[in-house]
């Protein structure tokens, strides 16, 4: 299957072009219109082919199935109680989610466990 080598693009046109005075915008549109142009066809000579086509690469490789059972996500944040919040107040009357039972501030507009809206 051939896919697009997004990042040998990217590592491509950073190195021939500067970034200064540009904006993140201006940048991409840039690289957008970069790979656009059209550049001699290396199969093909005499001939011409958008830039973004010589960035395609013959991978094999399998699709990654994702059986909902047993899939188990990774890399999020499933508890601040370990870390902590710098804007916590002292609590004193124990106000506590309606929905987790977590312990809140009296101000608290949201439960930071579960999200739930606090009244």
């Amino acid at each position: 299957m051939e896919v697009f080598d997004g990042k040998k693009a990217a590592q491509d046109y950073m190195s021939k072009h500067t970034l200064a005075f540009s904006t993140p915008e201006l940048t991409l549109m840039r690289f957008a219109f970069w790979m656009g142009d059209s550049v001699p066809d290396p199969k093909n000579e005499g001939k011409g082919i958008p830039r973004m086509m010589t960035y395609l690469t013959e991978q094999d490789f399998e699709p990654v199935l994702i059986d909902d059972e047993t899939y188990v996500p990774t890399g999020a944040v499933k508890s601040s109680a370990s870390v902590g919040n710098a804007y916590n107040e002292v609590k004193t009357d124990g106000k506590f989610c309606s929905e987790c039972g977590t312990s809140l501030s009296m101000t608290a507009k949201f439960c930071p466990e579960c999200g739930t809206t606090q009244e």
